[in-house]
């Protein structure tokens, strides 16, 4: 792992999946906004828990990087101030913040990576200021981290480019080309199911991939907060209810239609696990059931001969007792069910995942897909696997025709 050398904005470059990737103390503000970690387990180097009531204003002008925080320290009462992160807990040392003034109302040193035992992080009048590390919190790997942002900043990314680079292949070189692709994004998105299974165990990875999921994209991180500090077992014995669980958060309500309000959401969960306590295990089950095909295959062809609506109507009645249906539920088991299932079982699943149904998938990209003439009704209707491997091909069409870096 690397570091960068100047006080400027810092990155890391970690070691991933397809080889580095970078890390930027920007994602990591971000993440602190959010509270995309699981806050319940904040604590300081030094052993005091941390809640936070405010995570402060981010400033994007000099000085720390979120102003007017409130924090509540183990044994005392609410302090406000500010809140400067770093990658690492020595670049406070190094961006010389103690001789600067404007850094005198820091209260709380959050960094990603946890200092050694005797860092102190120490202010210009030479108190402590207490040390945070998020690593340990976090609900994902940091190359998922990384690879979500890189996926956020392609909003209001023109297709042009890489349209212009996949309309000069033939149809059977661009079918193969956005094979490839999606093949490398089902490798990642395995890679960290299967992470999540290692951190987790195989229920509570499917809990909070289904709570995460549900809550896309607003609230994403608020789900998986709740997904942590209610673990599966509390919404299988009813020790707190949807609505009760609803209230312990904030949520993003802006721009949210109503079926997908969180508050629904959490009930829509409440109904599924009443009625299914078991249903990690039974996805386990039906995923080992599952029919393996070829991703190169008609889509048509593949969806009659194993009857995959037919397939998806029983998997939505036997794992989550209908609860979820439309694109969501596509969502569920593109980008929660199957990975999960390869990492778990090991089974050759990528064709399958190629042609199910899509999920909440752009009007941008279904429009450029439509006009390569890759989906073609009804002998190639939409499905996800190329939606996939156009994806990959933006993440991949920079300036310069280099893959860049979250």
């Amino acid at each position: 792992m690397t570091r960068s050398a100047n006080p400027g904005p810092a990155v890391a470059e970690i070691q991933g999946l397809y080889g580095p990737f970078t890390f930027s103390e920007k994602l990591l503000q971000q993440i602190w906004a959010r509270g995309d970690f699981d806050r319940s387990r904040l604590a300081t180097t030094d052993g005091r828990q941390v809640r936070v009531l405010d995570p402060g204003r981010w400033n994007a002008l000099g000085g720390p990087d979120f102003r007017g925080a409130r924090l509540r320290f183990d044994g005392g009462g609410v302090v406000q101030g500010d809140v400067e992160l770093h990658l690492h807990a020595g670049d406070w040392a190094a961006h010389r913040h103690a001789a600067d003034p404007a850094y005198e109302g820091v209260r709380l040193h959050v960094v990603l990576f946890p200092p050694p035992a005797d860092h102190r992080t120490v202010a210009g009048d030479g108190r402590a200021i207490p040390v945070a590390a998020l690593l340990p919190l976090l609900h994902c790997d940091l190359e998922e981290y990384a690879a979500e942002a890189a996926v956020e900043q392609l909003a209001g990314r023109p297709l042009d480019h890489a349209l212009g680079l996949l309309r000069g292949l033939a149809p059977d070189e661009l079918a193969a080309e956005l094979v490839k692709r999606s093949e490398r994004r089902w490798a990642q998105k395995v890679h960290f199911a299967r992470l999540r299974v290692a951190k987790l165990g195989w229920a509570q990875a499917c809990h909070h991939a289904a709570l995460e999921i549900l809550g896309y994209r607003f609230n994403r991180a608020p789900m998986l907060r709740v997904a942590a500090a209610h673990p599966l077992a509390v919404w299988t014995g009813g020790e707190r209810g949807a609505d009760e669980i609803f209230a312990t958060e904030s949520w993003s309500l802006q721009g949210v239609r109503p079926a997908n309000h969180p508050r629904t959401r959490l009930r829509q969960y409440a109904a599924w696990t009443t009625a299914v306590p078991d249903w990690p295990v039974r996805l386990e089950a039906f995923g080992r059931e599952l029919p393996e095909v070829v991703a190169s295959e008609e889509t048509a062809r593949v969806r009659r001969e194993h009857r995959l609506v037919a397939l998806g109507g029983r998997w939505r009645a036997q794992i989550c007792a209908g609860q979820a249906g439309g694109s969501r539920w596509n969502n569920l088991v593109t980008d929660g069910w199957l990975p999960l299932l390869a990492a778990r079982t090991d089974r050759a699943l990528h064709g399958l995942w190629h042609h199910w149904f899509p999920g909440d998938l752009p009007p941008t990209w279904l429009r450029a897909l439509r006009e390569l003439d890759v989906f073609r009704s009804p002998s190639a209707p939409a499905c996800h696997g190329p939606a996939q491997g156009l994806l990959d091909r933006l993440l991949a069409s920079g300036p310069a025709g280099d893959r860049p870096r979250a």
